[in-house]
């Protein structure tokens, strides 16, 4: 198997400079310095654990949800993969940023997952024994029903007799279904299953390319679409011609069934944007550093030039990101007390914004209309401060997007996943977005 098998060993992150990781701040000052780096300019995080509050980041990265490559899933409809290798990177990071909105709005921003700091760290050098064993078990274990995988530490053992109150058992009830709705089989609402599905109406079939902004429409059709109970309380809103057209996202918040309450949708916002021409424009980091200031931004769908990453951070001028490209077994979400293991991430990765290619979609999530208003606030003063040109990366516009002619389009069929002016832009897009790998 070609597909990143093997990954970097270590991450370095500087103790001079706080680490942002989707609105939390987090510092590694320490008073010694490392052996490693006597001139106390960075640190391993995951090596020395007495660097500042090391172990609190750690925990809050490994609790976002990790989606991956998977193999040996339920054969895609219309086809005969069995794998997304080497093509489904960008349906991957659009995954992640959807389940980091959808924790948000089950979990909140302060949650973390109790087991965190018992997942071991993947690195190219464990990686053709321990872990290839421990992915084996996860997969052995998908198939036959067990609660949990052979392949355990005794601490991981101990970790799950732990006693947990009533607010603990519930946030892992929700953790666990929000993994399942990404689960790789049709059922699945968010699974990569129904995303080629939503995808093939926009004219993409199961092995092509996906570029960000093509992947905020499948996600918006996809919650649209859900049929969970669960999922009716939060819609997604795509903003068009980088612009967010403020009672268009009022009228969708205000669209929950039971209305009568007075209660509206929670909305997670999607921005497609373009940072630069051929290139990352560097006048736009600031930006992109505030947006991951944020608590309520829910991450980016981005990455370098052939592949796709989900930004979640930062440090100085280098952005923290997750990697799909990582193949694992097909877990079955739908036993009971599926292995949770692989959906969480062990290690981040760094990336200079240098090297991040300028295509990418920005989200925002929240949860009620009081809440978009603020945010909508809050967000153009830091496009106004940040942007160095005549123009931001893009607006909130009051009104609706029919009130502009250019804008405006004729009735469509209700089952079109994007609408003509949508496909136009689309393309636009399209032209440098992601290749294969």
């Amino acid at each position: 198997m070609k597909y990143s098998w093997v990954l970097k060993t270590k991450t370095y992150f500087s103790r001079n400079s706080p680490v942002f990781l989707l609105g939390k701040c987090y510092h590694f000052k320490s008073d010694e310095p490392s052996e490693a780096f006597p001139d106390g300019s960075s640190c391993d995080t995951f090596n020395k654990a007495s660097s500042g509050n090391v172990e609190e980041f750690r925990k809050d990265f490994i609790s976002r949800i990790w989606l991956t490559y998977r193999e040996e899933f339920p054969q895609i409809q219309g086809s005969a993969l069995t794998t997304d290798c080497g093509w489904g990177c960008t349906l991957r990071t659009g995954q992640m940023l959807l389940a980091q909105g959808l924790m948000l709005h089950f979990l909140g921003r302060a949650w973390t997952w109790p087991d965190a700091l018992d997942i071991e760290n993947i690195d190219s050098e464990s990686w053709t024994s321990h872990t290839v064993k421990k992915l084996t078990a996860s997969f052995e274990a998908s198939l036959t029903g067990e609660k949990e995988p052979k392949v355990l530490s005794t601490h991981r053992e101990g970790s799950l007799k732990r006693n947990c109150d009533e607010s603990e058992m519930r946030d892992e009830v929700y953790h666990r279904k929000i993994i399942s709705w990404f689960g790789d089989s049709p059922p699945a609402s968010f699974g990569l299953h129904q995303l080629i599905e939503y995808g093939k109406k926009s004219g993409k079939i199961a092995g092509d390319w996906y570029g960000p902004a093509v992947v905020a429409h499948i996600l918006r059709k996809a919650v649209e679409e859900a049929g969970d109970p669960e999922l009716q309380g939060i819609t997604v809103y795509v903003a068009q011609d980088c612009t967010v057209y403020n009672s268009d996202v009022v009228d969708k918040q205000c669209s929950f069934m039971g209305s009568s309450t007075g209660d509206t949708k929670a909305v997670i916002i999607l921005v497609p944007v373009r940072l630069g021409g051929e290139r990352t424009n560097m006048d736009y980091l600031e930006f992109v550093k505030g947006i991951l200031s944020l608590e309520y931004c829910v991450g980016i769908i981005g990455g370098k030039p052939k592949q796709s990453y989900y930004f979640a951070g930062f440090q100085d001028d280098s952005l923290i990101y997750m990697d799909p490209h990582y193949c694992q077994s097909f877990v079955d979400v739908s036993i009971k007390d599926f292995p949770l293991e692989s959906f969480h991430c062990p290690s981040p990765k760094k990336m200079s914004y240098k090297k991040m290619d300028p295509s990418c979609t920005v989200g925002f999530y929240c949860r009620n209309a009081q809440d978009f208003e603020r945010v909508s606030e809050e967000i153009t003063k830091m496009l106004q401060s940040s942007s160095k040109e005549k123009y931001p990366l893009f607006t909130f516009v009051k009104g609706h997007s029919r009130d502009c002619d250019f804008a405006s389009s004729p009735l469509h069929e209700e089952n079109d996943l994007f609408f003509e002016d949508e496909k136009k832009r689309l393309k636009r897009f399209s032209t440098e977005e992601f290749v294969l790998l």
